[in-house]
């Protein structure tokens, strides 16, 4: 049987409940003052139309976002500057933001040296 998902003492339905100065309360220092500080007018959109369409693919460049409760269940694409990556918003993401699960850069690939390399750089070590 899976453990019930809790945060900070409070259970989904009861964070779900709760108004975002309620909410600011349970979270760290930081994301506090950030809410507390108050939604802009794009991330209260943002809200809004996941409120409005819980099974919907949203789309978003707002990477600051704070996931609040209100968000779980719900897939957002999320731009990484090139794309938008869909992510799941999962109950153990609350408190956390939008960009932290959305890498911007890859892991860089080289593959064999182009046309007109030296030969100093030309030479691939064998293993």
């Amino acid at each position: 049987m899976p453990k019930e998902f809790r945060y900070r003492g409070y259970t989904l339905e009861e964070l779900q409940k709760m108004n975002i100065e309620e909410f600011a309360k349970l979270v760290k220092a930081r994301v506090r003052r950030h809410l507390k500080r108050g939604l802009t007018e794009r991330q209260r959109k943002l809200l809004e139309k996941i409120k409005k369409n819980p099974g919907k693919f949203v789309k978003t460049h707002d990477r600051d976002m704070i996931i609040l409760p209100q968000m779980v269940g719900a897939t957002i694409g999320v731009y990484n500057g090139k794309e938008f990556v869909p992510i799941k918003i999962l109950p153990e993401m609350i408190g956390r933001r939008l960009g932290e699960f959305v890498p911007t850069t890859k892991k860089v690939e080289h593959s064999a040296p182009g046309v007109g390399a030296s030969k100093s750089t030309k030479h691939i070590a064998v293993k």
